[in-house]
């Protein structure tokens, strides 16, 4: 019989839970510590368990979806409906009773959100690098040449003279 490990009394049976711990946005070496396993145990584990390894992917998979949608909504405008009360609610009170209250009405209402700019701009230097990013690459073509040898012969006197003509 195979001496049991720790893949399959802490890991394998809160799948689960680790599928959920995904979902909510944690990372491998979070869902390690929270089922008691050291970190470079978990990754063994991501390498020789599919079945780990498949919870960790979907799951995560599924939050970043989650996140790239509210990202997208915020950098775009959205219409919303929410509901809001046009009537307040009163209530009087007599030597610590309740007379009469007067109760909320609740309408619905559109509400337009606009888009918020940093959304926007990190989305466009992520979606398109080339266009958006902050650092542009540079290419320089052609060839530098310099007039050191022309230089060796001259005299000190000339040298002196050319740096006197570069100053002006």
């Amino acid at each position: 019989m195979a001496r049991r490990t720790k893949y399959d009394t802490h890991v394998q049976p809160r799948l689960e839970e680790i599928e959920a711990w995904c979902r909510d946005g944690l990372i491998d070496e979070d869902i390690s510590k929270l089922l008691g396993v050291a970190y470079s145990t978990f990754k063994e584990y991501k390498k020789n368990k599919p079945a780990l390894l498949d919870a960790l992917k979907r799951n995560k998979a599924i939050a970043d979806i989650r996140v790239e949608e509210s990202l997208y909504n915020k950098a775009t405008s959205k219409t919303i409906k929410k509901m809001v009360p046009i009537k307040l609610k009163r209530t009087y009170v007599e030597d610590g009773y309740v007379l009469a209250e007067e109760y909320i009405e609740m309408v619905e209402v559109e509400e337009e959100i606009p888009p918020d700019t940093t959304a926007m701009i990190f989305w466009l230097k992520n979606r398109k690098p080339t266009e958006w990013r902050d650092k542009r690459d540079v290419e320089h073509s052609g060839e530098m040449t310099t007039n050191v040898n022309n230089m060796n012969n001259l005299s000190e006197e000339e040298l002196r003279k050319l740096a006197k003509l570069d100053g002006d």
